[in-house]
């Protein structure tokens, strides 16, 4: 079929149903919404066999949904209605949660049952839920539905009348003076529902260090204790506030947008207060707790099962900048000194990596500059880990990846995938030609025309298809919960292996034969010679664009086609 992903933005389901969708052969085109005129241009081009709207914002014109079948992605179970229902769910504590695919009508929420699946809300932010748990319950949901359409046999369930089974809520947005966090009474748990509820956007306003500000994340800390709202310390750009039985760390903040001002967006906390900030001291967490210590929240982290080491991290929104880089690196060289035969990266449920970090880099007093630092800061790093030849290394992507992410899990050994994770191994949207070795290793990978074909054409790819072309070694088929215990388990397999250490020796000799036939820096000095002059030329299409995604505004007319 002919399907119109229609999306208030291309967001990460987005991106999953668009891969999905193509490797199941599907004609699938994108229309951002904005402009109902531009889509009812959009549609009468097309003129799709079915539209599907993954994230939507707005209503969809009257005019389209009664000429065309249009089906709805509701993140909540059937007859939950309202725009803010998966916050609602996780400020509320709710475990059990559900996706509906409905159908188009003038009540928003109100139109027939197409599909729906279960899914389960484990304490996570709703970023974090909604690219995994929520997301893994949508494919499925959308892609029943999708076939149901297909099938011209299946009539969808009205809500309401005696076949109904659902109950009716409909319930309005969850507006700031909802989530406030009241420190002087808000227990712990209470305050961690509130962050993760707004954990990407709309972030929790509040009062810090004399200004008005988002905050976005939440994380228990498990030892650090003073009076209700009083900041207690720094780990890693998180700040440390009390509650009144306990404290949380903070990752990020955004100051409030000014009225008519520009629009503002979250840096790691310390960074975002600067001056403001009271002195603080900067509490860190053991890279390599004993087993009777719990650290509390860390983005980096080091444990070994015999044989086999893991090098956790973990970044908001999967970027990394120049400080994140420098840090991993370091922890990496630990890691190095171990006695292992096999070193997993990664590990965790959400985002792997999506390279350098967009927005501290746009706030830096000189962007360019520091777009560098961040660059090389990420060469090295991979670096690091191209030149391992004692061990082999696995990059365990359990979430997302994009970018210079992509090409730092591809730099290990084997890159084990969960089924759930969209890839986009191209940096084209940015205005960039990209580093981190990918001119390298993305050829021998996948070929020299299918290394082409992804840089250039910037589409999603799912894990099932990255398998295929070569681009990961391992699909995992599990939940997010699941995925760290079942990539330890057989990272632990392969540590044990006989092959091991014939394969190390083999890695050894292939990366002494590959120096000899062209040295690897040559690559870096190359990729690197094309992005200086993007970094530092100011009418480089690439700073606009930074510009625009960091402040969430439209690409700038004609940029993309110039990259």
């Amino acid at each position: 079929m002919r399907i119109l992903l229609l999306a208030s933005a291309f967001n990460s389901l987005s991106q999953r149903l668009h891969a999905e969708l193509r490797d199941r052969h599907h004609t699938v085109d994108v229309h951002v919404a904005g402009d109902d005129g531009e889509l009812r241009a959009a549609v009468r081009r097309l003129r799709p066999d079915l539209v599907l709207a993954p994230m939507l914002r707005t209503a969809i014109p009257p005019d389209v949904w009664s000429e065309f079948t249009c089906l709805i992605v509701h993140p909540g179970p059937p007859g939950d209605r309202g725009p803010s229902s998966l916050d609602r769910a996780i400020q509320e504590g709710r475990t059990e949660w559900g996706v509906t695919v409905l159908q188009a009508e003038a009540e928003m929420d109100a139109g027939p049952v197409w599909a729906w699946a279960h899914c389960r809300l484990p304490e996570r932010g709703k970023s974090d839920l909604y690219r995994n748990e929520v997301s893994d319950a949508a494919v499925s949901a959308a892609l029943l539905a999708v076939e149901r359409f297909a099938s011209g046999t299946y009539a969808p369930q009205p809500q309401h009348g005696p076949g109904w089974w659902g109950t009716v809520r409909e319930r309005p947005v969850l507006r700031q003076e909802k989530r406030r966090i009241d420190w002087a009474k808000d227990r712990t748990d209470t305050v961690l529902r509130k962050l993760r509820a707004a954990d990407s956007q709309p972030g929790v306003l509040d009062v810090l260090c004399g200004g008005e500000w988002y905050l976005h994340g939440g994380h228990r800390e498990p030892h650090l204790r003073g009076r209700p709202g009083e900041l207690l310390a720094t780990r890693a750009g998180a700040l440390c506030r009390a509650t009144t039985d306990g404290a949380v760390w903070i990752p990020e903040l955004r100051r409030r947008r000014a009225p008519g001002g520009p629009a503002t967006f979250k840096l790691p906390a310390v960074t975002a207060l600067g001056s403001l900030l009271p002195p603080l001291p900067e509490v860190a967490a053991p890279l390599m707790p004993g087993d009777d210590v719990d650290p509390g929240w860390t983005d980096i982290a080091y444990h070994e099962a015999g044989p086999a080491g893991f090098l956790c991290f973990s970044f908001p929104g999967g970027a990394m900048s120049s400080d994140h880089c420098r840090r991993l690196l370091e922890a990496y060289r630990f890691a190095l000194g171990r006695p292992t035969s096999v070193l997993v990266l990664g590990c965790g449920r959400d985002f792997f990596s999506n390279g350098i970090h967009l927005n501290v880099i746009e706030a830096a007093p000189d962007p360019a500059a520091e777009s560098w630092a961040n660059i090389t800061a990420m060469d090295d790093l991979v670096a690091a880990v191209l030149t391992t030849t004692d061990r082999l290394v696995v990059a365990a992507v359990g979430g997302n990846a994009a970018a210079g992410g992509v090409m730092l899990a591809r730099a290990a050994d084997e890159v084990w995938c969960r089924a759930g994770s969209v890839l986009n191994p191209h940096y084209r949207l940015m205005g960039l030609y990209g580093s981190e070795y990918w001119t390298y290793t993305l050829p021998r990978r996948v070929g020299a025309a299918e290394a082409e074909r992804l840089t250039g054409q910037a589409l999603p790819v799912s894990a099932a298809a990255a398998e295929r072309i070569g681009l990961v070694d391992r699909v995992l088929d599990c939940g997010p919960e699941e995925f760290a215990p079942s990539a330890a388990h057989l990272a632990g397999l392969f540590a044990a292996s006989p092959v091991v250490q014939g394969r190390i020796a083999a890695k050894k000799a292939a990366r002494r034969a590959d120096e000899r036939a062209r040295p690897l820096a040559s690559y870096r000095e190359e990729e690197l010679a094309v992005m200086r002059g993007q970094f530092f030329t100011p009418e480089s299409p690439y700073h606009a664009l930074r510009s625009a995604f960091v402040r969430k505004r439209p690409a700038p007319a004609g940029l993309l086609s110039r990259t």
